[in-house]
């Protein structure tokens, strides 16, 4: 994880980026209140992780704010004549803080679920992805479905939807992590027998991490 169109308004899995809290009231209200009192500050504030690569994490080189979902954020922010004004908080508490009105919208991979769209609004989903294990790159067992890892640890992220899908399968020893970093270190220090998290993730890992993991199988649908 997240969502209404990608200028108001983010994994089932398709992902939506921008979320609203409705606080109570209609769509249209909610929507109307919120971009008066962006307009009235001149600013867009923006909720993501920052340290969801290549989504959203700082540049090693310029610590700037870097990713997919800050190039979407500053252009929803530009399309509403807005200027971004980025707030990285843990994906635990990000949907929470929203709620409470911390900033106006998320743009950090948020899952659209049910559950979700019961109390906030979505953009049209701008990215499609899948589940996918990660493993350490010596692993020999062969994990192809969740329920291969019935008896094993397995790393997700707190809060997330690929903590739900794992919690969903009993046996599994569910251990979450505030954040993806730490999840791959406990992986590769072999604290945990795998990790779920997002495919396109996975891939932009397997170039640019010097850890001892490779990709797992998939393990749900798009």
């Amino acid at each position: 994880m997240r969502k209404e169109t990608v200028c108001l308004s983010r994994r089932g899995l398709g992902l939506a980026a921008i979320l609203l809290a409705l606080g109570g009231v209609a769509p249209q209200a909610a929507a109307a209140d919120l971009l008066d009192a962006a307009r009235a500050r001149g600013t867009l504030r923006i909720a993501l992780e920052g340290t969801y690569p290549p989504f959203n994490f700082r540049d090693a080189k310029t610590g700037q704010l870097a990713g997919y979902d800050v190039e979407v954020a500053r252009a929803v922010a530009a399309r509403l004549g807005l200027k971004p004004e980025f707030v990285t908080t843990e994906w635990a508490a990000i949907l929470a803080g929203l709620g409470a009105g911390k900033y106006d919208v998320i743009v950090s991979q948020v899952g659209i679920t049910p559950k979700r769209e019961q109390a906030f609004d979505f953009s049209r989903p701008y990215t499609y992805s899948s589940p996918q294990l990660i493993v350490r790159k010596n692993e020999r067992a062969s994990y192809t479905s969740l329920e291969d890892l019935k008896g094993k640890r397995l790393g997700v992220g707190q809060g997330s939807v690929f903590e739900q899908q794992a919690k969903a399968v009993p046996g599994i020893e569910v251990k979450s992590y505030p954040a993806a970093p730490e999840n791959l270190q406990d992986l590769a220090f072999g604290r945990v027998d795998a990790a779920l998290n997002d495919s396109l993730m996975v891939s932009y890992l397997l170039k640019n991490s010097k850890l001892p993991i490779r990709a797992g199988a998939r393990v749900g649908k798009v």
